[in-house]
């Protein structure tokens, strides 16, 4: 099998896009207020256990994560290419198939069984979406 060429440049900007995305989607401009509750926590708690926490580790693991995803995220379209063209339109839909066959089934079943609210995966799971169809279409583009 032949692995497809990677733009690892593209990784790494879709990596910190992802990363700055997470930072934005747990905000208080967008889904802050409203994840915490459905956690059942305070601001008051959060910002407790994030001071005894390792935030710059945390951080690092999650920018990790991030390049992960990308990186794989650029070879399955990278395999994807070499078969049919990848348009813009095309690395959205796939993104989102992934998302839809991988991490959206796979985190709502964790959410039923462990009896998150659907709320909580919603907001979790749709920055997911978000970051494959971003990172999807940027690793499509800048091949």
């Amino acid at each position: 099998m032949q692995y497809p060429a990677i733009n690892y440049l593209a990784v790494l900007v879709s990596a910190v896009i992802i990363f700055a995305l997470g930072g934005l989607w747990y905000s208080p401009a967008l889904f802050a207020k409203r994840w915490i509750a459905l956690q059942n926590k305070t601001e008051e708690q959060m910002r407790a256990e994030a001071a005894g926490a390792n935030m710059p580790v945390m951080y690092f693991i999650a920018f990790v994560c991030a390049f992960l995803q990308a990186w794989v995220l650029a070879m399955v379209i990278g395999h994807m290419s070499q078969v049919a063209e990848m348009t813009v339109a095309h690395a959205a839909i796939f993104s989102t198939l992934l998302w839809i066959g991988l991490a959206g089934s796979t985190s709502f079943a964790t959410a039923l069984f462990s009896g998150s609210p659907r709320q909580l995966w919603a907001i979790n799971s749709l920055y997911n979406l978000v970051s494959f169809v971003i990172a999807g279409i940027i690793l499509a583009v800048w091949r």
